[in-house]
């Protein structure tokens, strides 16, 4: 199986539209309650879907610790997880382990997104590439895509627009680790 998270090899640095390491923190951070998050999604998702969230749990573990090195490798000192992360609404059965895992998703999207503006070269494209995955997983979960991903107020919209499925479904607005919740 081929490694999901190549380490960024080649020049790190910070591009035109930001800090480069504040950014590669703010994406271990989300890596973090990501894990965080897939372990609530493990335990209560269908059997049928419990494979898929493996691979989630998997996938961003695995970009966890690239994101580690990555902070390391920008001078930085990486940021250790919470003990607990707040979800951002209860998950009481399958069907709210599914939106968690949706939810989580949209908002590594989201912090990748600030990723790539703010790095160049290998990370950018690695920042990319984790972007994509985060994505593509998203829709997986949901059911659907959104017109941006990665890009809050385009994705509250669409949620805003979607589904009965969706309506009305609390959440925070944070990113994962923030102070609102994931």
């Amino acid at each position: 199986m081929a490694d999901v998270t190549p380490r960024p090899s080649g020049t790190i640095s910070a591009g035109p539209g930001g800090d480069a390491l504040a950014a590669a923190q703010a994406a271990l951070a989300a890596e973090h309650a990501a894990v965080y998050g897939y372990g609530v999604v493990g335990g209560r998702v269908d059997k049928a879907r419990a494979a898929e969230a493996r691979q989630g749990y998997d996938a961003h573990r695995a970009r966890r610790d690239a994101m580690r090195r990555t902070v390391r490798d920008l001078g930085g000192t990486p940021e250790p997880a919470a003990a607990a992360y707040a979800l951002p609404f209860p998950v009481p059965d399958a069907q709210a382990a599914v939106r968690l895992a949706a939810e989580l998703e949209s908002r590594v999207t989201g912090v990748y997104a600030d990723l790539v503006r703010a790095a160049t070269g290998t990370l950018r494209r690695t920042a990319a590439d984790a972007m994509r995955e985060a994505t593509v997983r998203a829709v997986r979960w949901r059911g659907g895509s959104v017109a941006f991903p990665g890009l809050a107020e385009r994705a509250d919209a669409a949620d805003s627009a979607g589904s009965a499925d969706t309506a009305g479904t609390p959440g925070a607005s944070g990113t994962p680790g923030s102070a609102d919740g994931m």
